[in-house]
């Protein structure tokens, strides 16, 4: 059993992509009294940030650091460099990994506010 996520990745020309990947998850008892549940770990630092946005359109930009990104509320739409796109609403976990290079273009779409749970790998 895995869960799916989003990657975004630097690409040798210094633009940016999309990349497939999975967690694998594991059946556990998380806690006394509760069903065992399908979990997966998501490798992490310190400093979770939680961000809550208006409407907006970003100019092309690297990830500030390698982190996850967990949508809880609306939809983003991420271009990277070749012009691919993909929307990403609530639940759904991208990877932003192309922390140089040309980076990506990431714009509100929809209903804000846009929030979500901004997790530092390293």
């Amino acid at each position: 059993m895995t869960v799916t996520f989003t990657r975004i990745v630097r690409t040798a020309d210094g633009g940016s992509a999309f990349e497939d990947a999975e967690i694998p998850l594991t059946r556990q008892r998380v806690a006394d009294g509760m069903p065992d549940m399908s979990v997966g770990g998501l490798p992490s630092a310190g400093g979770v940030s939680f961000l809550r946005g208006a409407p907006f359109d970003s100019a092309p930009h690297p990830a500030p650091r390698e982190q996850w990104v967990v949508m809880l509320r609306g939809t983003i739409e991420v271009r990277v460099s070749d012009g691919t796109a993909r929307r990403f609403g609530p639940g759904d976990l991208v990877l932003a990994a192309d922390t140089s290079g040309a980076g990506h273009v990431t714009t509100g779409v929809g209903e804000p506010p846009f929030e979500g749970l901004f997790i530092p790998v390293r």
